[in-house]
């Protein structure tokens, strides 16, 4: 609890306390009026002050209006009663007080529990990032002093506070605050890192990227702080009904306090003032939409929250809602559904260079592959070196020769060879092997023999087609895959995950052509998300219905358009994402529905007089109090489904 929070709780317990002693002191008349007064004014001075203000400022009609006037009525209709010969109903004047105030406590304890689950998952800004001085030692300084390719020092048990490049170093980083994912990631020399990770192990010199305010903690805090500011429809709606449905209850209760004494009068009927009165101020404290306009928000907030924790990250609550309505999810193809990284997925050495070299044959052809393009940085060389796995000695590559768009030539320990694509083998004028799997194919040939192909391909996740399977179980109508890639390529990643739907081959703009046809094609009510990690899905980001974006590999371009953040890149997260919009919805259409039940029940029964001060307390309090709890569970998420 907090200091305010405790101050409180004394105030409560002070005024109960109060309460059970003045009920077995025999006083009566004025000066039992008084001694209630006492613990009343401990519990309720503070909502008196606010509708006070309230009223000043021209805000009028909210929950601390309806306490004082209810409360304030009790204690004066008590009064009246004591002068009358009767008994007062000082004591639940009182209760009133004192149960609301002791349901506000445990709506802000629960609200702030909420607030310190999300702090403390997300607590990943860095205090400060250490710089080697002149003479080797650390010096602390703030990141946002600390500019684009400077060298920090991450010590273990520290986090990265900028993001980078490792310069020197190896260690395992916690990434759990930023993608939910509690199993280490090992990082070398050459890797790129994130700020908000926590450095385990080794210590870490780490070459800056980006400045603080454009790194990943940055954006990332950014994100989860504005994420209010966007509400639902459904949050939204509950506001509006709160600005109208508070002043239409006070003026029926002052209605009900005045219209049927009036006509008793006028039928010369005693008026029974007191009865209709305090039947009015009952009114009153059943009537406080307190449970609606706490829980609401309450809910939202924690279904962030928990989305949050899983590496999910929601940029409103707009958003959250909409994901529950998702029918249609469209995918991009490299590094949404695949790694986009090209790996050696296929050694085929010829016949005749298989006799030769036996069974180190595949050995041999990735060996002078990867030397006669050790000196090339692109992707499918750079996939060559690494599948090869061992150091290139450069001594033993000479007369280089790159030939656009066809290949390079090289030798080797004198050995002439050729890597390339089929035009430079029949450039070479050598028949070559037509490759039966589907990726880009790499054909060797050794002092101009042909010596076999290598073929290399974008590998698809593993959790891709447990994400298009889930997406499916949880509703999703149709799923499509966008790609500028081959059609061949499209056409067997598509078939391998089960897509409905494919079209290959596209630029950008036909990109956003193809989801404008699907976002004409389907229902009114229905929301398409489209799913996408590169600049060029930036905007396709933005005309869809829900945008998005893989955060650990995607671009800056695609995370700003993106209305989702999925940390760890892992497409199952989005099925998780809408398992939690619905659960948070379900949730907010609960506690509306039995907010407004009981109330109504309760106000019909105040009106006719059966519903006395303790079952308003009950309607008010009891229904707030049962709303938060239900409302909080909106931050759960069972850690099967979060490291699923």
């Amino acid at each position: 609890m907090t200091k305010k929070q405790k101050r409180v709780l004394y105030r409560i317990i002070i005024a109960a306390v109060l309460m059970a002693v003045l009920h077995f002191v025999p006083v009566e008349g004025y000066l039992r009026c008084v001694l209630y007064l006492i613990p009343y004014f401990i519990i309720g001075y503070d909502i008196l002050r606010k509708a006070v203000l309230g009223i000043i400022h021209g805000e009028i009609f909210d929950e601390n209006f309806l306490m004082a006037v209810a409360t304030v009525g009790a204690m004066v209709l008590g009064v009246y009663q004591e002068a009358s010969g009767g008994e007062g109903e000082f004591a639940e004047g009182v209760a009133v007080m004192l149960f609301y105030q002791i349901g506000e406590l445990f709506q802000a304890v629960a609200v702030g529990k909420s607030r310190r689950n999300i702090a403390a998952l997300m607590d990943i800004r860095p205090d400060y990032a250490n710089i080697e001085d002149e003479s080797g030692n650390l010096e602390q300084v703030d990141p946002d002093e600390v500019e684009v390719g400077t060298v920090i020092v991450v010590q273990p048990g520290e986090k990265v506070p900028i993001d980078g490049v490792v310069t020197e170093g190896v260690s395992s980083l916690d990434t759990s605050a930023l993608t939910g994912e509690s199993v280490p990631r090992e990082v070398r020399p050459g890797d790129e890192v994130i700020s908000g990770c926590v450095n385990h192990a080794g210590l870490l010199r780490i070459r800056t990227t980006k400045e603080f305010g454009e790194s990943t903690v940055s954006k990332i805090l950014d994100l989860v702080e504005n994420s209010s500011m966007k509400k639902a429809r459904t949050e939204n709606f509950i506001t509006k009904f709160a600005r109208y449905y508070t002043p239409a209850v006070c003026y029926s209760a002052l209605a009900l306090a005045l219209v049927p004494s009036i006509i008793n009068l006028v039928m010369g009927n005693p008026a029974n003032w007191s009865t209709w009165i305090f039947r009015a101020l009952t009114f009153l404290v059943i009537s406080c939409p307190c449970a609606l306009v706490i829980s609401i928000p309450l809910s939202f907030f924690g279904g962030i929250g928990g989305a949050s924790a899983c590496g999910i990250l929601v940029k409103g609550s707009n958003y959250l809602e909409a994901l529950a309505e998702t029918k249609y999810v469209v995918f991009d193809k490299t590094g949404t559904l695949t790694r986009g990284v090209f790996q050696v997925t296929g050694l085929y050495p010829a016949a005749a260079f298989e006799e030769k070299h036996g069974g180190e044959a595949q050995q041999k052809l990735l060996e002078y592959a990867a030397y006669a393009e050790s000196y090339s940085a692109h992707p499918i060389s750079r996939s060559l070196k690494e599948a090869y796995g061992q150091e290139i000695i450069k001594t033993r590559v000479s007369d280089v020769e790159e030939i656009s768009g066809n290949g390079v030539t090289a030798q080797v320990d004198g050995t002439v060879i050729a890597a390339g694509n089929a035009r430079l083998m029949k450039k070479l004028g050598l028949i070559h092997e037509e490759s039966t799997g589907v990726g880009t194919v790499v054909h060797v040939a050794v002092d101009r023999e042909y010596a076999g192909y290598i073929l290399i391909s974008d590998v698809v996740k593993e959790q891709s087609a447990g994400a298009v399977e889930a997406l499916k179980a949880a509703g999703v109508k149709k799923t499509v895959m966008l790609t500028g890639d081959s059609k061949a390529v499209a056409d067997h990643v598509a078939a391998e995950l089960g897509l409905d739907e494919v079209r290959s081959e596209l630029l950008p703009g036909d990109k956003v052509e193809a989801v404008e046809q699907l976002l004409a094609a389907k229902g009114a009510k229905e929301k398409l998300a489209f799913v996408g990690d590169g600049i060029n899905d930036a905007p396709v980001l933005s005309r869809a219905d829900i945008g998005v974006a893989m955060g650990a590999l995607g671009s800056d371009a695609a995370i700003e358009a993106a209305d989702i953040v999925l940390m760890d890149d892992n497409p199952m997260k989005l099925a998780l994402a809408m398992e939690i919009s619905r659960k948070c919805l379900r949730i907010v259409y609960e506690n509306i529905v039995f907010a407004l039940a009981v109330k109504a029940v309760c106000l019909i029964l105040g009106a006719v007089g059966i519903a006395n001060m303790w079952l308003a307390i009950f309607a008010d309090v009891g229904v707030m109090v049962l709303a938060v709890l239900n409302a909080v569970r909106c931050l759960k998420v069972s850690d099967r489904k979060r490291h699923a």
